[in-house]
């Protein structure tokens, strides 16, 4: 069985598009009223907000009451023949941002077996940023007795030559378009093709080859290479990786190659897509000496030919190095260093998105902000290689509006 391939793939049969898909459920977690406004939106359509619990949720008093009727409405879906099943199917899926830019992706399921969330993991599919194990355990509960998941999550390939995704792009008008319309929310355009025999075969090998050359691509890293690396929707599927671990728990010995809970469905995207925009999420300490933590960091972690990073105390700034031999990047030396430092040390640490937020914000007493560089897309498989998982709040992939919409989805029983 390979690390990705085709899926069993449920998609609504006659329920508009524009009711059915739903963005991400870890969005708009202080908007409450953006949910409100979906649901007013959804009305009695059938819809994939009635499938997921989102964030902005968690915690509420009625939240086993929800669960429950989350479940209760899957099997509903199933045995009122709301929902289509495409066998053995991978689709191409075109997503039009705001800025009119085009995201590019290949849905279909990876092997759970190949996936480990936790730092230092050896996998081939890995977290890229840190897994707060706390939120797994409110996840779980929502995933234990589902028949279904409609998951939002982005895997990526390290890709720079796009052999992998990109050629099914040039044949897609060869395919059969599934759907195409506008996302609700202001959240663009998406439209999918159903890949036929030939494509997908043609996929599989050009993914085969992919694999085999990963070794050659890293050689020069002390860490072992990866094949996939996580996007977006990381504590999703380390959800389900727990839900499938107490399933082998409570199936010992037993042959669960072929149970649809090992598997997770993915949207598999190139980190070398034009339309994928790493922006660097920077970092402020307030209620510190800032003078006092910034002669510790220079003392400590910096020398010549680093990594350069503008720091602001008040109306002042500044650039330090920051020493390449302690990271793979910027961040890394930083985060490190702040964490250390803060144990012993008074002040809190926050990430910051926009350069001008960090130069305001750094301008308040007893506060020192840190202008962080983009994290440049080549550094991300390397950074998780020779690092292990990033440090949380590396980097971020588009804006809210961008992340994915529950649309496809797949039997889990």
């Amino acid at each position: 069985m390979s690390v990705f391939s085709a899926a069993d793939i449920l998609l609504p049969r006659e329920a508009p598009y524009e009711t059915w898909a739903v963005i991400a459920c870890d969005q708009f977690t202080s908007q409450p009223e953006y949910w409100k406004r979906v649901r007013e939106y959804v009305g009695e359509y059938p819809s994939t907000v009635n499938l997921i619990l989102p964030e902005a949720e968690l915690g509420s008093p009625d939240e086993e009451e929800k669960i429950a009727r989350i479940r209760e409405t899957m099997r509903k879906y199933e045995k009122t023949g709301i929902l289509e099943t495409y066998r053995d199917s991978m689709i191409y899926v075109e997503r039009t941002l705001q800025n009119g830019s085009i995201r590019r992706g290949v849905i279909g399921k990876i092997d759970l077996e190949a996936f480990d969330y936790h730092k230092g993991s050896d996998s081939l599919i890995r977290s890229t940023e840190e897994t707060v194990l706390e939120r797994i355990p409110p996840r779980m509960r929502i995933r234990r007795g589902a028949s279904m998941e409609f998951p939002h999550i982005l895997l990526l390939c390290d890709d720079s030559e796009r052999v992998l995704i990109e050629p099914v792009a040039e044949i897609k008008d060869t395919l059969t378009k599934l759907y195409d319309f506008d996302l609700m929310e202001d959240g663009g355009h998406i439209a999918g093709w159903l890949l036929d025999a030939e494509s997908k075969a043609a996929f599989d090998g050009r993914l085969t080859g992919y694999a085999a050359s990963i070794g050659d691509k890293y050689q020069d890293l002390e860490g072992v290479p990866m094949l996939f690396a996580m996007g977006d929707g990381n504590h999703s599927l380390a959800t389900a990786k727990a839900c499938y671990e107490e399933l082998k728990e409570a199936h010992p010995g037993e042959d669960l190659s072929r149970h649809p809970a090992r598997y997770a469905l993915v949207e598999l995207e190139n980190i070398h897509d034009d339309s994928l925009v790493f922006e660097p999420i920077h970092r402020i300490v307030t209620g510190t000496d800032a003078g006092a933590l910034l002669a510790q960091l220079k003392s400590d972690c910096c020398a010549d030919g680093g990594y350069p990073v503008r720091w602001y105390i008040g109306n002042e700034s500044g650039m330090i190095t920051l020493d390449r031999a302690k990271s793979e990047l910027a961040v890394g030396v930083l985060q490190g260093f702040l964490d250390e430092y803060l144990k012993d040390h008074p002040g809190k640490i926050d990430y910051i998105h926009g350069d001008d937020t960090l130069r305001e914000l750094a301008k308040a007493e007893n506060s020192i902000g840190f202008l962080l560089p983009a994290m440049e897309k080549s550094q991300l498989f390397r950074g998780v290689i020779a690092d292990g998982a990033l440090p949380r709040k590396t980097f971020s992939m588009g804006h809210a509006q961008e992340k994915r919409y529950y649309l496809e989805g797949r039997s889990i029983e």
